[in-house]
């Protein structure tokens, strides 16, 4: 692995942009001081240039090289839950940029807990930016085969960290008159920072100018149409003999063709999150007419997952589904 974290090293500050395994998904990562090399990740993913990018750091101490009136609470968040799946947006540092935070004074940054991601950084001394390593829109990768198969042939290296620990994206908290803001749901619930700082508002979703990553309306799709379910048992009887694959949470399930993943024995919320974007590239390769993912429980995480079920669901193409389910005669 040292070798391949030198590979890696060697290409980033060549200006090339790689391929990197992080705690929650694989980035695309580029030097954020090279404006030149961070173009490149836009052109790469086709990702609009008013969708910001996460900054990625190697230590709390780093955090003042990057950002700039930290607020208390800021701190106190990033004391608890860095290296992890934390994102804080914040005041950008004059050297950072435009291009990194889509013109916006502001930046999101985090500490991964990855150790080839965290060894990496250590290695380069600078910040990287570093979206989801998909093409834009797309489901985010969470082991490096699903970026070959994405974007093998755009970028010269993946850096091979394995399968991802928390399967989902960072949560990510922006600040308002110093009070912490919900931007994103994501790895960490929306509770877990609750206890550390108190109730924090929420503004998770935005039409065009999003104020952080993965607050577009749609996001995270697979090719396949897709729709959610809160009645998998008889959306199963309805199309299980029809060409449609099927996501599911549920215990008590006994279906095991190649149509249905379960994404835990135990109805664990974590190892859910670890399974679902691996279940939705599967299915997603598999030609079906459409996708049906189980809704998860309303807690926790579950929160996050559902609204990524909800950002990856064809709104129109769940309205005629929905008007199918409804009649008797469609089976």
């Amino acid at each position: 692995m040292t070798e391949q974290i030198k590979k890696a090293s060697k290409l980033l500050k060549a200006g090339n942009v790689v391929a990197i395994p992080t705690e929650t998904v694989y980035g695309l990562a580029a030097n954020v001081f090279d404006e030149k090399a961070v173009k490149k990740i836009f052109e790469i993913k086709g990702r609009p240039l008013f969708n910001p990018l996460i900054v990625h750091i190697k230590s709390i101490e780093d955090l003042q090289n990057v950002a700039t009136n930290i607020p208390p609470k800021a701190w106190i968040l990033a004391n608890y839950f860095w290296p992890g799946a934390l994102t804080l947006v914040l005041p950008k540092k004059k050297t950072i940029p435009y291009v990194v935070t889509a013109g916006k004074e502001t930046v999101g940054v985090r500490i991964p807990s990855h150790p080839v991601a965290l060894a990496l950084l250590e290695e380069v001394d600078f910040p990287l930016a570093a979206p989801s390593a998909n093409p834009f829109g797309y489901i985010s990768p969470t082991n490096a085969a699903h970026v070959q198969k994405q974007l093998g042939t755009k970028i010269p290296f993946i850096l091979d960290g394995g399968n991802c620990e928390k399967g989902i994206e960072s949560t990510i908290i922006g600040f308002e008159n110093d009070e912490p803001v919900l931007y994103r749901v994501g790895a960490i619930s929306k509770e877990a920072i609750e206890k550390c700082v108190g109730r924090i508002g929420s503004k998770t979703k935005a039409a065009t100018t999003p104020e952080a990553p993965g607050m577009l309306s749609k996001h995270y799709s697979p090719k396949t149409p897709f729709m959610v379910s809160e009645s998998i048992l008889s959306d199963i009887e309805k199309y299980k003999n029809q060409a449609v694959g099927f996501v599911i949470f549920s215990n008590g399930i006994d279906e095991t063709s190649e149509k249905f993943i379960h994404l835990t024995k135990t109805e664990s919320l974590d190892e859910a999150a670890q399974n679902l974007y691996a279940a939705m590239h599967q299915l997603d390769a598999q030609g079906f007419d459409f996708i049906i993912a189980e809704k998860f429980p309303e807690t926790g995480i579950g929160i996050s997952l559902n609204d990524r079920l909800s950002r990856a669901q064809e709104a129109e193409f769940d309205i005629e589904i929905q008007k199918e389910l409804k009649n008797p005669n469609n089976s």
